[in-house]
């Protein structure tokens, strides 16, 4: 499922950094600005507890878990949205993806510069954030004038709906807010989608916190401002050390479970990040339980059994029967398949079923 989470943020913030980590790539790392100029882009797997329960209870020949992206963009600058710093290509990099995971420094080091030279994590949100508002109305604004025109000489209908979400949409940006913060109705946001607004994308914020902050993220001042910034426009913010979580990607599990027990963390603040990350992309999880393997798929939240069956394969869906389908939760609790279906807890469900996140399902097709 090619969706990506797009990690943007000012230069030198640590977003190259945390990509490390998270993908074990080996982004470029410097300290001076647009160290990052390509974007890059590496598939992490979803942490998930689930998997190894299901396999204990339904034994397989090995386990898969499920993936999704990450893009790392280069920084942003003031002016991006006039060209400044390469402005305009990273801008587009930022059009290219579906999330964006706004890391935010929340650290003093006076050995890597800060391109306002301090820090101040609100300051450097709000430069980016009116880079993306300006970028976006700079589009609405050449959009509105022919848009209101065809609407009200033409008198199309499809003009006149349009007109109407981007004078809705037209004084927010003015503003400096972005689209994302209107309640738009479900036909609104149809048309939404079709600008490919950048402030429209959910945004989930990564407060990079220092080293000696990383088992208590919120003891760090930087990481209360963050986070009072984000409950204003209904994000979220989690607390992580990029420095940190990249020392401990590099070390083999002894070593790692000897330095977060010494730290006292019981996971890697990077498992918290790849779940909040593929929540914020409204994925979600299925399995396949017994035989050759057990694994782990993604789906995207509200889909149905048949589309999630053409997950798999297109063959699935096309000849879609029925999904015999048993919860997790009744896995974990019952025990066994057998105990489950004795229970009555396994399922059969048909085309208009909507698949749940934590569903283990066998799906029955004929093509």
């Amino acid at each position: 499922m090619a969706l990506t989470a797009g990690i943007v943020g000012l230069p030198n913030v640590g977003k190259s950094t945390l990509f490390n980590a998270i993908t074990k790539a080996g982004a470029e790392m410097a300290n001076y600005p647009f160290a990052t100029i390509e974007p890059n882009v590496g598939m992490v797997e979803v942490p998930d507890d689930r998997l190894a329960r299901i396999q204990e209870l339904v034994p397989a020949d090995k386990i898969v878990p499920t993936t999704f992206e990450f893009t790392d963009i280069a920084g942003i600058v003031k002016g991006a949205s006039k060209g400044e710093g390469l402005g305009n290509k990273f801008l587009e990099n930022i059009r290219q993806v579906n999330a964006i995971v706004h890391v935010v420094r929340a650290f003093d080091d006076d050995d890597i510069t800060h391109v306002n030279g301090k820090v101040d994590p609100i300051d450097d949100i709000n430069t980016i954030n009116l880079e993306l508002v300006l970028a976006d109305l700079e589009a609405v604004e050449k959009r509105y004038a022919t848009t209101e025109k065809k609407a009200k000489q033409a008198k199309d209908k499809d003009a006149a709906a349009e007109f109407e979400v981007l004078a809705k949409l037209k004084p927010v940006l003015e503003e400096g807010k972005p689209a994302r913060s209107i309640d738009w109705n479900e036909d609104e946001q149809k048309i939404v989608r079709g600008f490919f607004l950048l402030t429209s994308k959910p945004v989930l914020y990564v407060a990079n916190v220092a080293e000696d902050d990383m088992a208590d993220p919120e003891a760090s001042k930087y990481f209360q401002q963050i986070k009072e910034y984000a409950a204003a426009e209904n994000a979220d913010v989690i607390g992580i050390s990029a420095r940190a979580e990249e020392e401990l990607a590099g070390m083999d599990d002894e070593d790692k479970a000897e330095l977060m027990e010494l730290q006292g963390i019981t996971e890697p603040g990077l498992n918290r990040l790849i779940r909040s990350a593929y929540h914020l992309l409204d994925l979600r999880t299925f399995f396949t339980a017994g035989g050759k393997e057990t694994r782990a798929w993604t789906f995207r939240a509200g889909m149905k059994a048949p589309q999630v069956a053409g997950v798999i394969h297109s063959d699935f869906e096309r000849g879609f029967i029925r999904a015999e389908t048993v919860a997790f939760a009744d896995l974990d609790e019952y025990g066994s398949m057998k105990a489950v279906k004795e229970a009555g807890r396994r399922r059969s469900e048909g085309k208009e079923y909507v698949v749940q996140d934590g569903d283990i399902i066998e799906f029955l097709f004929n093509v």
